[in-house]
């Protein structure tokens, strides 16, 4: 079931909410036919793939909120799991902020200020994060969900490895503002898209 594109013109919330509202409409009908598993885990067999190669030291990885992938099993695997120190992002309200902390890969016991499952601990900075998109443009751009979480965390650390993570049809044209930081890739289901 493919998504219907975004009209031409949207300004980004609308793109926003149009791409999130056809998510959750081929989530429910992915997981009400069959083929969500499906899914699920060729886009976790392209990011092992990513990952194997990168052989990070501290992957910052996510908690999958609203019909995202869930990573864990990308990292684990089924046969070859890339064995590799974990940490979660914690969001605070005000100041409007990100970090990381550590993660032994246990159900998180509490929430970050965004309601978002998350682990307590002292911050730490992974050396590759796996950035969950909303959206992505053909450039490597991401569509966040506005909150400015991970645009502003990439930018203290530029040194870290940025992998997007994301659904194939949620590619979408949109033109680039001077916060946004280009992906080093985007890992899909249908494979490993490397920005323009």
């Amino acid at each position: 079931m493919a998504w219907t594109p975004p009209a031409e013109g949207l300004d980004r919330a609308a793109m926003r909410r149009h791409l999130l509202s056809e998510r959750e409409r081929w989530a429910t009908a992915a997981h009400a036919n069959g083929t969500w598993q499906a899914a699920h885990d060729a886009l976790a067999a392209h990011l092992h793939q990513v990952l194997a190669q990168l052989e990070p030291q501290l992957l910052g990885a996510y908690w999958p909120i609203r019909s995202e992938f869930n990573p864990r099993v990308a990292w684990q695997g089924d046969k070859t799991p890339v064995r590799v120190p974990i940490a979660l992002p914690w969001a605070r309200k005000s100041p409007r902020e990100m970090e990381y902390r550590r993660w032994d890969g246990r159900e998180p016991a509490t929430h970050d200020e965004c309601g978002i499952p998350s682990v307590e601990g002292a911050a730490v900075v992974p050396d590759v994060v796996l950035v969950p998109c909303v959206g992505y443009s053909p450039q490597g751009f991401r569509l966040g969900y506005g909150g400015g979480y991970f645009d502003r965390w990439l930018e203290r650390h530029p040194h870290v490895t940025p992998v997007g993570v994301a659904w194939a049809d949620s590619e979408v044209a949109f033109a680039p503002e001077p916060h946004d930081l280009p992906l080093m890739v985007i890992v899909t289901e249908r494979g490993i898209v490397t920005p323009d």
